[in-house]
């Protein structure tokens, strides 16, 4: 003892009661923060429990550090009593501060309960000691205690809503907030004691080391209680906030995934996926009379050459800005990229069906301006089909097909243009389709077959070579034109595997005739700007040979001079390719395209087409024609090559293309493509044909 105090007790007091302050700035922000019923429960039981022991423990230890003895001992009931009174002081406190705004009217009403608690909370610890004599005081002095007791603890709760509101988690602004608030309390705990009366008999040091004992104890308990709540706490709110977070960061992960399944990566448009919902709720709206609706099909002309000239890269550009000049004329949210250069566009709520074509002129009119792309002005057009609710389609799947279809008629009727749905249409779509289809089974059906045109020397007539030519029959549509089917083979993709067929095949019709012992014969294949631009194409026909047991030098292969020209340096490379390989190469349709001499001479392919319509000129008896074919005949026996002239119909073609000096004929007048088995009975066996002489 020193002096009336236990100065552990008098040291610890403190202690307790700014362990305690902060414990309440602890569970503020956490209860502010709780948004479920469950989390704030949990929190308000943590809260009046922790902050409840450690009003208790600080008021009793404080007690503890006046008194020299406990001779009789502590009174459990009481103690329980002014135990229960704490936990109500905190369940007060954290009760009237958890609110986004704390009224005068609640801060008065909470710091009367407060000090209400706080004095019958004292008067029953005091008296649970035993302790002798004791008296209370005139009845002025407990109102003025009192009073103190309720300013005190209205700045208590002040201070713990400005805690709560402000989230604070900084120990440097806590700490001395709470040890001030502790000397305060424990200041007004003195006070109350003067105030009550209480009066402490003398003892000896084995008394007064009870009395310590005991102080330490509670204040121990209630210190490792506090700081063990407030260690979980803060752990069990990392925990959460980790979790939040790991949550937030699945949502942001969620929306970009909803946002990548519903827009295009590229430009941010709706994709298909969009476009289809979209267009589905335009025509719920039209069926119940909210204006008419409309699809729009939009290619781009020409994208592709500005693709492999510049880029990909340059191209994505080019996308992008097709994109913000297209939703300028349209709503963003109706316009979607569904492919490679393709956008469609739905028009709804319009006042009459004729509306869309307006939109369309503007559409047309603004993609006409150029775009500049890394300092290099491009102009891309577009073509665009148009389809209309309900007469071109009641459902979303037709209309997008419907006006696809109409955009590919703009196209074939010169691009850069738009072209509107009708029946017509849709029975060459439903036709194209079928044709798709049944060239998936074309080759393992035996529906495609091979037919061969034969070749023949312009001055002796005999035979010297023949095209072969691929004839399909459809199951349902019959006999279907090659310009037809393999016009949508291009499309679809298929003219690879078609092209290869034909290799194979024309290989197996030439080691069929060999083996029975018939003469070796030259058999020209057509090739496709699509198989052309096939990487590989060499190797697949080396391979396709060899597996045959062919002679290279029989296969011919034939490619447009327009086509050959489009990627000179590209063709000579591979046309070198070619020939190392063993392979014959010809220039078809010669005359129509942009030859140049020095590409010819690079080419150095075998033969030289003139095409058909310089040999129809000849029948008109003009000089133009005749003049140009001699110059075509000189000019490729200069270069050391072969002219054929295709399309030979009439005697006097024929008799004309001898004169001139060319070296072989084909045409109708000479041999229509046949069968193998007619081939080989009418021109492989038969006689030379007569020419006119």
């Amino acid at each position: 003892m020193i002096g009336s105090f236990h100065l552990v007790l008098a040291l610890l007091a403190p202690l307790i009661g700014a362990t305690t302050v902060y414990q309440a700035f602890d569970i503020a922000p956490r209860l502010a923060a709780s948004h479920e019923r469950w989390q704030r429960v949990s929190w308000y039981v943590v809260g009046i429990w922790m902050v409840g022991l450690g009003i208790w423990a600080q008021h009793f230890v404080g007690v503890l550090a006046r008194v020299p003895q406990l001779r009789n001992g502590l009174d459990p009931l009481l103690c329980i009593a002014s135990g229960l009174l704490a936990l109500l002081l905190a369940g007060v406190v954290l009760v009237v501060t958890n609110v986004a705004t704390l009224s005068p009217r609640r801060l008065l009403v909470g710091s009367l309960a407060a000090g209400a608690c706080v004095l019958p909370m004292h008067l029953l610890m005091v008296a649970s000691l035993h302790l002798p004599a004791v008296r209370v005081g005139d009845v002025d002095a407990i109102w003025a205690w009192y009073g103190l007791t309720c300013v005190v603890a209205a700045v208590a709760l002040r201070l713990v809503h400005v805690f709560r509101a402000r989230h604070s988690r900084s120990l440097r602004r806590r700490i001395p907030v709470a040890a001030g608030v502790a000397l305060v309390l424990v200041t007004a705990l003195h006070v109350a004691m003067r105030v009550s009366g209480a009066r402490f008999p003398g003892g000896d040091d084995a008394d007064s080391a009870a009395v310590v004992w005991v102080g330490m104890m509670i204040g121990v308990v209630a210190l490792v209680s506090m700081g063990t709540a407030i260690g979980l706490s803060e752990w069990v709110t990392r925990l959460y906030r980790r979790t939040r977070r790991l949550a937030g960061s699945l949502d942001d992960l969620n929306d970009r995934l909803r946002y990548l399944a519903t827009h295009d990566a590229l430009t941010g448009l709706p994709n298909r996926v969009t476009l289809v919902e979209r267009l589905r709720r335009a025509l719920e709206g039209a069926r119940a009379g909210q204006g008419h609706v409309a699809v729009l099909y939009i290619d781009l002309d020409g994208f592709k050459n500005i693709n492999d000239s510049l880029g990909h890269g340059a191209g994505d550009q080019l996308l992008c800005a097709v994109a913000e000049r297209l939703t300028g004329q349209l709503r963003y949210d109706s316009v979607a990229r569904v492919g490679g250069d393709e956008f469609v566009a739905v028009l709804e709520r319009m006042r009459a069906p004729e509306s869309a074509h307006g939109i369309v002129e503007r559409v047309l009119q603004v993609m006409q301006d150029t775009f500049v792309i890394e300092g290099t002005s491009l102009c891309v057009t577009p073509s665009i089909g148009v389809a209309h609710f309900p007469q071109d389609g009641e459902d979303v799947e037709a209309l997008i097909a419907h006006a696809d279809v109409a955009m590919y008629t703009a196209k074939q009727c010169g691009r850069n243009g738009y072209s509107i749905y009708d029946t017509s249409m849709r029975q060459r779509a439903e036709r194209a389709l079928t044709i798709q289809r049944g060239l998936l089974t074309a080759i393992e059906d035996g529906s495609l077959s091979l037919h061969f045109q034969s070749k023949y020397d312009a001055r002796t007539g005999a035979i010297v070579g023949a095209e072969a030519l691929a004839r399909w029959t459809h199951p349902e549509l019959g006999a279907v034109p090659p310009m037809e089917f393999i016009a949508v083979a291009e499309r679809s993709g298929q003219i690879g595997r078609i092209g290869e067929w034909v290799i194979r095949e024309a290989c197996r019709q030439i080691e069929d005739w060999r083996e029975r012992g018939l003469p070796p014969i030259r058999i020209a294949i057509n090739l496709s700007p699509l198989q052309l631009n096939q990487p590989g194409l060499v190797d697949t026909a080396a391979r396709i040979v060899a597996e045959a047991g062919s002679d290279p030098s029989l296969i011919m292969f034939e490619v447009t001079e327009s086509m050959a020209m489009e990627n000179a340096e590209r063709t000579t490379l591979m046309l070198q390719n070619f020939r190392t390989r063993g392979f014959e190469f010809a220039i078809d349709d010669f005359g129509t395209g942009y030859s140049s001499l020095a590409y010819l001479q690079k080419f150095q392919v075998r033969q030289l087409k003139i095409d058909r319509f310089f040999i129809q000129a000849l029948d008109e008896g003009g000089t133009e024609a005749r003049a140009i074919i001699a110059a075509i005949i000189e000019l490729a026996h200069t270069l050391a090559m072969e002219v054929v002239a295709e399309g030979v119909e009439t005697a006097t073609q024929a008799e004309l293309l001898r004169t001139l000096g060319c070296d072989q004929v084909q045409g109708y007048y000479l041999s229509l493509p046949m069968p193998p088995d007619e081939f080989e009975r009418r021109c492989l066996l038969g006689a030379p044909v007569s020419l006119p002489l």
